[in-house]
């Protein structure tokens, strides 16, 4: 297991955690995502094998800017 920090920009109320934690946690071989809605944060733990470039993704097809962190 690793753990990924991911900057996210764009989220504005409870809605927004809560897209970006499903589409985070819906990523193959992700275990769990903890968004912060106010610091605008995500840790994400996941298997080694999964892609920080589908965590990405993941939330941007939400609406959502993201970089590593």
């Amino acid at each position: 297991m690793t753990t990924t920090m991911l900057k996210i920009k764009g989220m504005t109320c409870g809605h927004c955690q809560r897209a970006v934690t499903q589409a985070l946690e819906n990523v193959d071989g992700v275990k769990s995502a903890v968004v912060d809605l106010e610091a605008g944060t995500a840790a994400v733990q996941a298997s080694e094998s999964t892609e920080t470039e589908a965590l990405l993704e993941a939330v941007r097809e939400e609406g959502y800017d993201a970089n590593l962190q």
